[in-house]
């Protein structure tokens, strides 16, 4: 029977991508695991494989194809299985709910109806790797499903299924999302009439830059934003700084300041353990782990790759995978688990000689730290003397909801005292 290949979601915030190339034509056989094509997302360009055995009957787009929504048929592979069962997605992505309408193929989808749990002499359970990642996160015991897929394969509409029975009304009580975005001040004939007599050309939002454009909106409009700003002394830093690279160079390494803040952001949430959460829908998650997002600039957008465990990585080992991530983040090849997660983020525009600035949350972060350039400046010393310092600005936007204003002047002072005695940067702490 033909089965259809669907456009895979390879991220939780993907809803569409660009075909880039496919690596079969009509009429090739694949086996599981062979490459199928290269998808272009918001955020990187990955390969997309197949969990199927069989010819490729029909590719249903070009390559170069833009805006195909998420579970739109792509392909047709011809399996010989007299069902449709679920279609590839990569490991460790979540996939979405199927379109309605599927693509036309040269015969009829059959849908498979339920039949009892299909158990090996062994006493195994056949089931896919999706569902069986499903009925763990739901509690589902296996026993108690039935499989509708091949030879009574138990597959995600099972499970899906079987929720849906189970499922309860929802209590007044229970949290609720966010709702949506409210309208454009103007709408878009609006806008040209003012600008009728002026000569311009239309540039549309694609890709990334619309993502961005949709997501910082939603931060501003539903997360309480607050900001606190304080300077930090740097010439401490600086001076060791340049002891490390002077002991790097002989290993053609060094270190960034950008390093060091990664290093004391980390060590700041380990702590004040109480600001490294995130806000989920109504509820609050406190972390654990200490992972730090930082802001990378690209073609038509940024990227925020995510330092795992920051706090117990050495400053070279921060910046090897920094430099890392940021070459493979400009290359558009990052991994979705390495720019998912994190409860904070870092967005350095100090060498750009910017000064200050207040940075977006970037959703569902409880903050983001803006840095600014450092500037020699006359400060006022112990014994009223005047003194020439180098401060740099940091502000942290910081969500309402999640830490109040004693909380986030904590982590915010804990990043300041970290950076002016850098030599506890150097250390892991206890």
């Amino acid at each position: 029977m033909p089965t259809n290949i669907l456009m895979p979601a390879l991220s939780p915030t993907m809803e569409e991508g660009i075909l880039s190339k496919w690596f079969v034509k009509e009429g090739d056989t694949v086996e599981s695991g062979d490459l199928l094509a290269e998808i272009e997302t918001d955020k990187a360009t990955m390969e997309f494989e197949s969990i199927y055995e069989g010819n490729v009957t029909q590719l249903l787009f070009a390559e170069g194809a833009a805006g195909i929504k998420v579970n739109t048929p792509i392909a047709v592979i011809e399996t010989g299985d007299s069902v449709v069962e679920e279609s590839s997605v990569p490991a460790g992505v979540e996939e979405s709910k199927p379109e309605e309408k599927p693509a036309e193929t040269s015969e009829p989808v059959k849908q498979a109806k339920p039949v009892h749990v299909n158990k090996s002499s062994s006493g195994r359970i056949f089931i896919s790797p999706l569902a069986k990642r499903l009925a763990k996160e739901n509690g589902i015991a296996l026993e108690n499903l039935k499989g509708s897929g091949h030879k009574g394969r138990i597959v995600k509409r099972d499970i899906e299924a079987y929720l849906l029975e189970q499922k309860e009304q929802p209590t007044p009580s229970a949290p609720t999302q966010v709702q949506g975005i409210t309208p454009e001040a103007f709408s878009f004939d609006q806008v040209t009439k003012m600008y009728q007599d002026r000569e311009y050309e239309v540039v549309e939002l694609e890709g990334m830059r619309r993502t961005i454009a949709t997501r910082l909106t939603q931060s501003k409009q539903t997360i309480p934003h607050y900001y606190l700003r304080r300077e930090v002394e740097l010439d401490s830093l600086l001076k060791l700084r340049s002891k490390v690279n002077s002991f790097l160079a002989k290993k053609d390494k060094k270190v960034s300041i950008n390093d060091f803040i990664i290093s004391a952001v980390a060590k700041a949430l380990e702590l004040v353990p109480q600001a490294n959460t995130v806000w989920a829908a109504g509820n609050v998650l406190q972390l654990k782990s200490c992972d730090v997002a930082v802001a990378v600039s690209i073609d038509d957008g940024l990227i925020t790759p995510v330092i795992k465990d920051a706090n117990k990585k050495s400053l070279t080992e921060i910046s090897n995978e920094m430099k890392d991530l940021a070459e493979r983040a400009r290359q558009r090849k990052l991994q979705p688990t390495e720019y998912i997660g994190g409860t904070i983020t870092v967005s350095n525009l100090g060498m750009f000689g910017i000064e200050n600035f207040d940075a977006i949350i970037n959703p569902p972060h409880a903050s983001i730290l803006a840095v600014g350039t450092g500037k020699r400046k006359p400060v006022v010393g112990p014994s009223d003397e005047i003194e020439i310092k180098t401060l740099m600005s940091l502000t942290l936007s910081v969500d309402h909801r999640i830490i109040d204003g004693a909380l986030g002047a904590q982590l915010l002072g804990t990043i300041v005292d970290l950076l002016e005695n850098p030599v506890s940067v150097l250390l892991n702490l206890d």
